[in-house]
């Protein structure tokens, strides 16, 4: 017996009713508005940027944190991921140019040992250098990211606050081409939906995410759980890190910000495609039968109602068109936070048919052994 158009279109108005009451209000989006105070003593921290093929974008993040207006003892250690462009000279170069010289050191990582993804290695190898400065905080931050002046001492004054042992940030992606203009707010939009702030923050939830470009984490908290090597294979690092340090009763807070940006710029959607592609089917545990549920409810969530809308049928087009206005209205915020108008807000289902053919391109490259790819490597191969 064929379901009737009105059932039909209660399903998604369902769903919108949840994801906009009940889950964790994800889509509220809420600045870093951290209140500067002094801190007595202020904690050591040392800074490591993992680094590969980075050439476009390395004396911009070196800079940066060479500018950071933090009180207390800070340094930065860049770690040259074996790259085949000019990241490893340029990074020397901002760095003696810096006028922070004495703080900054680069070094090119040692060569990447099976089981380990090159991010986590580089990473490892800094925390490893890093140990005769016995610091308080590591700050792990991307090679294409851009800080304000203030950022690490907002962190820094967050997680003693309010006793974090991991604090991350998710910067401002670039919004500027048509492909991200369409195609980088449902990025965060989602991320948020799959990991609400609240969530992570809160003790009692299951829920542990961060945002790999910019955490803060306890030296303590790090060795804690064993060091990188506790999440060693991990292709979604940051929140893999994140949940080690929550199931070991760890407090995490993420946070979101304009003043640091992402320097990387999508040109095309074939760009985007990849980096979506990268980690979406490892988000579904390579699991065939959650592809194909993925694939259904991203269908059932955002195409159709406009379905159900346009087939205008009493009062089936009325359920849909309050689904499609929760909708709106929920990712209109993340449109907003972008500076875009709010017609981009309509863009959602679109967008959302793009990530299910960027998730299904995610499945084939990884039964194809070319998981995971990132920098010319497949870093989720069959059998890991």
């Amino acid at each position: 017996m064929p379901l009737s158009p009105t059932l039909i279109a209660e399903i998604p108005l369902a769903i919108w009713a949840y994801l906009f009451f009940l889950r964790g209000s994800f889509w509220q989006l809420q600045e870093d508005k951290t209140a500067p105070q002094s801190l007595d003593p202020w904690p050591r921290v040392v800074a490591i940027v993992p680094a590969r093929n980075e050439a476009e974008t390395i004396a911009r993040c070196v800079t940066s944190l060479a500018k950071q207006d933090y009180p207390g003892e800070f340094k930065i250690s860049v770690e040259d991921d074996h790259s085949d462009d000019r990241t490893g000279m340029l990074a020397l170069q901002a760095w003696s140019e810096s006028g922070a010289s004495r703080r900054i050191s680069v070094h090119l990582a040692s060569q990447l040992p099976l089981g380990w993804t090159g991010k986590l290695w580089a990473m490892n190898d800094g925390v490893q250098e890093a140990a005769n400065h016995s610091p308080e905080f590591f700050w792990f931050t991307d090679a294409d990211i851009e800080h304000a002046p203030d950022t690490l001492r907002r962190l820094v004054i967050r997680a003693e606050r309010d006793s974090l042992d991991l604090a991350s940030l998710m910067v401002l992606l670039q919004a500027k081409t048509f492909p991200e203009r369409l195609l980088i707010p449902p990025f965060l939009y989602f991320f948020l939906m799959l990991y609400p702030p609240r969530w992570i923050a809160d003790p009692n939830a299951r829920t542990a995410g961060a945002a790999g470009g910019c955490i803060l984490i306890r030296r303590s908290a790090l060795e804690r759980i064993g060091g990188l090597a506790a999440i060693r294979g991990e292709v979604i690092d940051d929140c893999a890190l994140a949940r080690a340090v929550k199931k070991r009763g760890g407090k995490i807070w993420m946070g979101l910000t304009r003043a640091s940006v992402s320097l990387r710029i999508y040109g095309s959607f074939s760009e985007i495609r990849d980096l979506i592609a990268r980690t979406a089917f490892t988000q579904l545990r390579y699991s065939f039968f959650l592809l194909i549920a993925t694939l259904i409810a991203l269908f059932v969530t955002y195409v159709l109602p406009l379905i159900s809308f346009f087939q205008g049928e009493d009062p089936a087009w009325f359920l849909a068109a309050t689904a499609i206005c929760l909708m709106a209205v929920s990712f209109g915020v993340t449109v907003r936070f972008y500076n875009l108008r709010f017609f981009w807000a309509l863009t959602l289902p679109i967008a959302a048919t793009f990530y299910a053919y960027a998730t299904c391109v995610s499945a084939l490259r990884y039964w194809f052994g070319r998981g995971g790819q990132w920098k010319g490597r497949a870093q989720a191969r069959r059998g890991n």
